[in-house]
């Protein structure tokens, strides 16, 4: 019996059709129909695109019969995080401050995957205006998790996640600031691929932080993130045969990683770790004091630079937003802008300690999370336990983009729990190859 398509990578989609056996307008209807009447279908997607995907779709389908294909994910349909432009459809990052807002041009990412062939179905939920990574978002829809019906999904890119797990996309294209892809597809069993800042167009993408705002993939697969890279940057996919993790050299963080982890996400890390010691990896224990003194730093940096972007239009009309995130917004307001220069530059020197002690590692090792999903109602209800969860998910994501790494986070075969691998900064190639190996000894 032949596997559904929901259930299918990105990658095999990409393969049938190239074979013949899917053509892309039936592909593009099959899941313009599942998010139509899946019963979480509007809490996952803000809203569709169906005569986008209709009319991308029978181009893929012509270039297929004639064999011109353009890229190996060519006539596979893809979500989109809704803070990519998209041209005459609403772009509202999540946000009523934003309601309405619709753009003329499609973002530079998306303009480049639609050249090489990809589908867009439409775009997903997330939080507002990308500032928590929790995925809760009264103002829009809170998409669901798909380990808990009662817990929140991760964010930002939350509708991104929930797309591709409960099978309504092949894939999504999400971003991330301080682990808004990577929390997701944790929290939803997925692989998330944190690109290096400036690797990928941020052109036409609603920002949250210049510095630290990234473009990257949600998918079922390694294999699908690499292709989606290479996709989004137009650029040819990392070469994934032979990989394997023997001689593999990974250090542990154990500066602040491990620190007050919840039992779930602990034991996922530990015995994750023997799997990949069997496989062939070297596996060390490494401390970086550096690691600490730029989380420090990030209550001054995140949140100074997202009040200096959003100020004006959240204090036009505050009430629209939801009050959790306006005071975090507002919090970065009383930051002195001699405290932002002062933090930015210490930043930079921490990262190059942190790359000079990390130098003879292929990766550094750490769990995506610190915690597991956390019940939504109580999120709404008690205004401690959201600011303590929020920290919390973001604190081990937070150090990759601090220490200006690629990430890839994979599941390790416990529900909502990531180990990721941390590398230096524009090694995707080597590091995704790194995690194929890693995904078959966790497999």
């Amino acid at each position: 019996m032949s596997t559904p398509w929901n259930q299918m990578s990105a990658a095999a989609l990409g393969r049938a059709i190239e074979a013949g056996k899917i053509n892309p307008v039936e592909l593009a209807e099959h899941f313009l129909d599942a998010a139509t009447h899946h019963p979480m279908g509007d809490r996952i997607y803000a809203r569709l695109t169906p005569t986008r995907a209709r009319g991308e779709a029978m181009s893929a389908a012509a270039r297929a019969k004639t064999g011109l294909r353009r890229h190996p994910l060519d006539g596979v349909p893809l979500s989109w995080k809704d803070l990519f432009d998209s041209a005459g459809v609403a772009t509202e990052a999540g946000s009523a401050l934003l309601k309405g807002r619709t753009p003329q041009a499609d973002a530079q990412v998306l303009q480049t995957a639609t050249l090489l062939g990809a589908v867009a179905l439409g775009k997903t939920h997330m939080s507002e205006l990308a500032f928590s990574g929790l995925g809760l978002n009264p103002v829009t829809a809170t998409p669901p998790c798909i380990n808990d019906d009662l817990a929140v999904p991760g964010g930002s890119s939350s509708g991104a996640a929930a797309s591709v797990a409960f099978g309504l996309a092949p894939a999504a294209i999400g971003s991330d600031t301080g682990g808004s892809v990577r929390i997701p597809a944790a929290w939803n069993d997925l692989v998330g691929l944190k690109t290096t800042h400036g690797l990928l167009s941020t052109q036409g993408t609603v920002p949250l932080c210049d510095s630290f705002d990234t473009v990257g993939p949600l998918a079922r697969s390694v294999e699908d993130c690499a292709l989606l890279l290479s996709l989004l940057a137009g650029a040819p996919p990392a070469d994934l045969t032979g990989t394997s993790l023997s001689g593999a050299r990974l250090a542990v963080l154990q500066t602040t990683a491990l620190d007050d982890l919840r039992p779930a996400p602990a034991h996922a890390f530990e015995t994750a770790l023997p799997r990949l010691s069997a496989a062939g990896a070297q596996i060390t224990h490494l401390k970086a004091p550096e690691v600490a003194e730029a989380l420090i730093l990030a209550a001054a940096l995140f949140p100074a630079e997202a009040y200096a972007i959003w100020g004006p239009t959240i204090e036009s009309a505050p009430h629209k937003m939801f009050p959790r995130i306006l005071d975090r917004f507002r919090s970065g307001g009383q930051i002195a802008a001699t405290a932002y220069i002062a933090a930015r530059r210490r930043l930079t020197e921490l990262r190059a300690i942190f790359t000079q002690r990390t130098s003879g590692f292929d990766a550094v090792l750490l769990p995506t999370s610190a915690i597991a999903p956390p019940n939504a109602k109580r999120l709404m209800t008690d205004d401690a336990f959201y600011v303590s969860e929020n920290l919390l998910a973001l604190r081990n994501t937070r150090i990759g983009n601090l220490m200006d790494q690629c990430v890839l986070t994979l599941p390790t075969g416990h529900a909502s729990c990531g180990i990721a691998f941390m590398a230096a900064p524009r090694s995707e190639a080597r590091l995704l190859r790194l995690g194929q190996a890693a995904e078959r000894a966790l497999a």
